[in-house]
């Protein structure tokens, strides 16, 4: 199976909003609504003008996965809307680190050098994906002021992108 990673717009709202609430809603039972996330209906004017961006993994022309950055700050970014389709998940296709490796080269090359998010300490698999690829847990209160807070995230991560190659 061959992984499509593709720029995202507004085209792909529908099928966005429904691999994100399917994931949120059915697999997680968090309690959000496609009205909590406004976002997803406004990818180029929330996401892409800006500065940030918006990618989708897809195979065989079915979406299975996302990633999206947030510029919050000129020089950082905060990672959101990280999602992969559970059958699609795991070491064998590496979905979610080719996604994380085009939002960092994304990064690298628009001059963004921290990345911070947020998640739920009731996702295990993703702090564990965020460790290994060198995210450093830290404290809500070291998060920058301009970082864009979620209701729900309760673990934050931050990582600086060492821009020499």
């Amino acid at each position: 199976m061959k992984v499509d990673i593709k720029q995202l717009d507004n085209s792909y709202s529908d099928q966005l909003i429904d691999l994100i609430l399917t994931i949120q809603q059915k697999e997680f039972n968090v309690p959000i609504t496609i009205e909590d996330q406004p976002d997803l209906k406004q990818i180029e004017s929330f996401y892409i003008e800006p500065g940030g961006n918006f990618w989708g993994a897809f195979i065989e022309g079915e979406l299975v996965g996302s990633i999206a950055l947030v510029k919050f700050d000129e020089r950082a970014g905060a990672i959101r809307k990280m999602f992969v389709k559970k059958e699609f998940r795991g070491k064998e296709l590496n979905i979610a680190q080719q996604l994380l490796e085009v939002l960092i080269t994304f990064c690298r090359e628009n001059g963004t050098d921290d990345l911070y998010l947020g998640t739920v300490m009731i996702l295990k698999a993703a702090m564990r994906f965020y460790e290994r690829n060198n995210f450093m847990q830290i404290e809500k209160e070291n998060l920058p002021v301009s970082f864009p807070l979620m209701g729900a995230d309760n673990v934050f991560y931050g990582l600086h992108l060492n821009q020499t190659v």
